[in-house]
């Protein structure tokens, strides 16, 4: 009966196209609380977005962050942490001004950069702590 259904309103056999929705971009979001299991334990180069809400340049650079966690999957970690709602972990790295990206290898920065900077510019970064690990 449904197969009779289908013919008389034109869905016979016909495929369904679902379209994908986009993937987010991979970005672990991280607390104070587990700030350490997740970033400062990874194996891999990490980079951390500190971030607030009213904070209008995190907002460029959140999106320039979206981008690398995109491009470097699965070779770089991308976090993120509200400074606002996780306030130890900005203090504990004396991050005194947002947005803060830190590089962290094996648990010690190795990098830091603060306020509004070019795609271009991370990237160099973080290509080149990738080829000197």
């Amino acid at each position: 009966m449904f197969d009779k259904l289908k013919q008389r309103f034109g869905k016979a056999n016909r495929p369904v196209e679902a379209a994908e929705p986009p993937k987010p971009p991979p970005i672990i979001d991280v607390t104070d609380a587990d700030f350490e299991a997740v970033v400062l334990r990874s194996p891999l180069l990490t980079v951390v977005d500190f971030w607030a809400e009213w904070c209008q340049p995190c907002q460029v650079m959140s999106a320039y962050v979206g981008f690398l966690a995109r491009e470097y999957e699965g070779r770089v970690l991308v976090a993120a942490l509200d400074a606002d709602e996780h306030p130890e972990t900005p203090a504990r790295y004396n991050v005194m001004g947002l947005p803060t990206l830190l590089l962290l290898r094996d648990g010690v920065e190795i990098d830091r950069i603060v306020g509004v900077v070019g795609y271009d510019e991370i990237k160099t970064r973080v290509e080149r702590l990738l080829a000197n690990s």
